[in-house]
């Protein structure tokens, strides 16, 4: 009894502490607790000056953050001052008031020690001699003691995005640190970061005017905020700039930030491609110009020196290209022995002991499935297809490599089937899914994500980062409750949960298509009123943005125009102009006036896309110039036009009469009325010739012990999604007791009949030769078995399924008899997201999101 009594105590204080641990600042006073500022009175921060730099500049950081908050500045010392309180900042291997803390044994590190950025925060009365009380930072390392920082500083309201999205500090009189040690562990993934790529003509020309270049200057602001994410890796900008060579001091002030540099999948040995060209030293290729590239590579590691980095090895094509015809497993093997023969020389070590990368990037990965090796300490580096899918993942019971695994995702993309790098399209429960799956498959070691301009990315970027720090803080259950905290992170309580809703529907109707693949086909103007009905999804985003934005208080509104009510103005504006050049286009056939109204609101929404841009570039006297400068309007192809064109559209005389189309004698059709008062759960019917059920809807669903069915919420292009648990399940062999969804339906008539299922795109990440597979069967038929994506190796089947960001799968049915069935969905393979079910019973039209659900009420 006593034992079961001290374990639920140990329950019950672990939890305590958690909770304190997640929210350890206050404005009200607690017993015990440590005034950060109260009225005039401010504690005093004190670092050591013989600490890290990024300790030190980790310590001035916080007294601007202080400072911001309380509106006024406090005093940063480096010897102990005779002051009642202090907020101790140090690292265990330089602060000697920390060692001198954990000598006496007031301060206890043990759970620091060997820890990859762990950290801990600590009230400690009577710290020294005429101290009266201590608030201590100690990290386990240099990044860990900044992470302390920044946690506080999240802590007491200054966001991230305080400078980078101009997110205004709400002044507060008095501040407190509750009692009690707060321990921080390690993060999930060790490395994560960004990759500032296709940086044209935006960033660059916002960096350029702002900074004169990708100079360390404008480095040290993205340093900053990597650190106040909690990330600790970057590849820098490369196309037209060459980090280590545009300014010295860049790579000097990464290391003095903590920040782990790499170079992106095309630029091995810490060297750039943009390097390279301004050398001129020949061909790209190891077959002819083999001594010349080892000592270009043998300068990237000299210059490397002793700082942090992740080395990317291998060898690709210059700009972005294969490096040969086929794959030639030799060459690339002898390369990579070559270059870690050069890591060895240069830095007097074993390679091993350089932390490696060798990124499995478009063509690379056919060297991997070919049965290419490289060393194990090596990271294998996985990839998405540049659309958010990933290619291929480890088995779950392969071989653990020293090296580990990582992902390189994409957030922002030039390249086929269209770029898409205006606006943010990434829809963050897709993200999760993804990422999810890959952590689930032991890939830890680095996630980095390719965000384009930076801006506007600022909301994926976040729950990116923030999921890599701690995956088990976000799931399937509470992923919604992400946009709202987001939100109020950055705008207050007051209008979190709007903003949030805000922001969950626009990205996930940016993400039914990017807006680069729009046009006035995209959406039907006739077929379930679709084509409005998408429109009016954006206007009343735009509504509800422009009353949020008049109810904040001024100091919000840039920071609210940035991150809210431009992508929803903007992508509204946008499917607005679309979808009147459809309607122009409609009613010019017709021969009828009405064309000419749309013609001039097309022509009206046109202009008002460059006035919306021009307002973001206008921002606070221009603070984001040139930032909204990426054209998206006039694409014929995967490239970007050079200048934004306005589509066509047609007038006609306004003397015409307008042709006869006919008299629609449609007659309306229905099985509701077959719908016993009594059923249970979802019940859906047959409308006009098909049924149409949302996967999240379904009747039943039928789990077994080891398997769960779960909703992921507004993964779907109109809804949500539903897919078994774990994603690391054997592949099921099909039996009356399998896994299932259930969805009962009524028809009015016998048919023949078909089924189209929709899916979240997903690749063959097993590299199987089925895919990934499902089955489908209607009442007592035999169930149908079929793969999702054995066919993604098929360059027009991907294209497809990544711009219409579905994959549907149909498969033919017949009905015995009207009236009530029960169609069945088997989970075969793991990992698959069911979106949508349609039954076509030869009533259904065409459309981009499929007939509206037939759920009876």
């Amino acid at each position: 009894m006593k034992r079961c009594l001290a374990l639920f105590i140990f329950i019950a204080c672990f939890f305590c502490v958690k909770i304190q641990a997640q929210n350890f600042v206050s404005e009200k006073n607690s017993s015990g607790a440590f005034p950060v500022f109260t009225g005039k009175n401010m504690a005093t921060i004190c670092v050591d000056d013989s600490d890290y730099f990024l300790v030190r500049k980790g310590a001035s950081f916080l007294q601007q953050d202080i400072q911001m908050v309380a509106g006024q500045k406090p005093e940063l010392v480096h010897t102990l001052p005779s002051t009642k309180n202090i907020i101790i900042i140090g690292s265990i291997e330089k602060s000697v008031w920390i060692q001198q803390l954990i000598k006496s044994k007031q301060l206890n590190v043990d759970a620091l020690k060997g820890k990859w950025e762990a950290y801990h925060l600590e009230v400690i009365a009577h710290p020294f001699k005429g101290i009266g009380k201590a608030l201590v930072i100690v990290g386990s390392d240099r990044r860990g003691t900044a992470y302390g920082v920044f946690t506080l500083s999240q802590q007491m309201g200054v966001s991230p995005w305080n400078w980078w999205a101009d997110v205004p500090v709400k002044k507060k009189k008095e501040l407190f640190v509750k009692e009690g040690t707060y321990n921080f562990g390690s993060p999930s993934v060790k490395y994560r970061g960004i990759f500032l790529n296709d940086e044209a003509p935006a960033l660059s020309g916002w960096v350029h005017e702002k900074f004169g270049g990708f100079n360390h200057l404008f480095y040290e602001k993205v340093f900053e905020l990597l650190l106040r994410l909690k990330a600790n890796y970057l590849w820098p900008a490369m196309w037209g700039s060459a980090f280590n060579n545009d300014d010295t001091l860049n790579p000097i002030m990464a290391e003095k930030y903590g920040i782990v540099m790499g170079t992106s999948h095309q630029e091995p040995m810490n060297q750039a491609t943009e390097h390279w060209r301004h050398e001129n030293k020949g061909a790209w290729d190891y077959q002819t110009n083999d001594s010349t590239l080892r000592a270009f590579w043998k300068q990237g590691i000299e210059n490397m020196d002793h700082r942090e980095s992740i080395v990317t090895i291998g060898m690709r094509g210059n700009g972005d290209e294969p490096m040969t015809e086929g794959s030639n497993i030799a060459l690339l093997e002898k390369i990579v022995k070559d270059q870690r023969k050069i890591i060895t020389q240069v830095t007097g070590k074993p390679a091993s002991e350089t932390p490696q990368d060798w990124a499995l990037y478009k063509e690379v990965q056919d060297y991997y499935d070919k049965g290419m090796k490289v060393p194990d300490d090596v990271t294998l580096l996985f990839s998405d297809d540049n659309w958010g899918n990933i290619r291929r993942l480890p088995k779950l019971h392969a071989i653990p490599r020293s090296g580990g695994y990582g992902i390189y995702y994409h957030f922002d993309y030039v390249g086929g089937p269209r770029n898409y790098k205006w606006l943010n399209t990434n829809n963050i429960s897709r993200v999760w899914e993804q990422m999810h799956l890959a952590y689930e498959h032991h890939v830890k070691n680095i996630w980095i994500v390719n965000v384009g301009d930076l801006k506007p990315m600022e909301f994926p970027i976040n729950f990116f980062l923030d999921y890599a720090w701690n995956v088990k803080n976000w799931n399937e259950d509470n992923l919604e409750d992400y946009y709202t905290q987001w939100a109020r992170k950055q705008f207050g309580a007051k209008y979190a949960n709007e903003i949030g809703n805000i922001i969950q529907k626009y990205t996930q109707y940016n993400a039914r298509r990017k807006p680069e693949l729009l046009n006035e086909n995209t959406y039907s103007i006739l077929n379930y009123d679709e084509s409005n009905r998408v429109k009016n999804d954006y206007d009343r985003l735009v509504v509800e943005a422009e009353k949020i934005n008049e109810a904040l208080p001024v100091t919000y509104r840039n920071a609210f125009f940035e991150l809210v009510l431009h992508p929803v103005k903007a992508c509204a504006n946008l499917q607005d102009l679309y979808t009147a050049v459809a309607w122009n286009h409609y009613y010019a056939k017709q021969n009828n006036p009405l064309a000419n109204k749309y013609a001039d609101s097309a022509k009206w929404f046109y202009k008002n896309d460059s006035l919306i841009s021009s307002e973001y570039n206008r921002l606070d006297n221009g603070k984001w110039n040139h930032m909204m400068d990426q054209t998206h309007i006039g694409y014929t192809y995967w490239q970007e036009p050079r200048h934004q064109k306005m589509p066509e559209v047609t007038y006609v005389p306004n003397n015409l009469k307008p042709d006869d189309v006919g008299v629609n004698n449609f007659i309306d059709r229905s099985a509701a009325s077959l719908i016993p008062k009594k059923g249970k759960g979802n019940i859906f019917y047959e409308k006009n010739g098909y049924v149409s059920m949302e996967a999240a809807h379904y009747t039943r669903k039928i789990n077994t012990n080891n398997i769960q069915w779960k909703v992921i919420p507004g993964i779907g292009r109109d809804g949500d999604g539903v897919t078994s648990f774990p994603v690391t399940a054997n592949v099921q062999t099909l039996t009356d007791r399998s896994p299932h969804l259930e969805y009962e339906f009524y028809s009015y008539d016998k048919a023949d009949f078909k089924i189209a299922a929709y899916f979240s795109p997903t690749l063959n990440f097993q590299n199987d030769l089925t895919g990934l597979e499902f089955a489908i069967s209607v009442d007592k038929e035999q169930p149908q078995i079929v793969s999702l994506n054995k066919g993604d190796a098929n360059q027009w089947n991907w294209s497809k399924w990544v711009s219409d960001d579905v994959i549907i799968k149909t498969t033919n049915h017949s009905l015995n008899n009207a009236g009530k069935h029960v169609l069945k969905f088997w989970m075969i393979s793991p990992a698959v997201v069911l979106q949508k079910i349609v039954a076509d019973f030869g009533g259904v039209k065409q459309s981009y999101l499929g007939p509206p659900e037939t759920l009876a009420k």
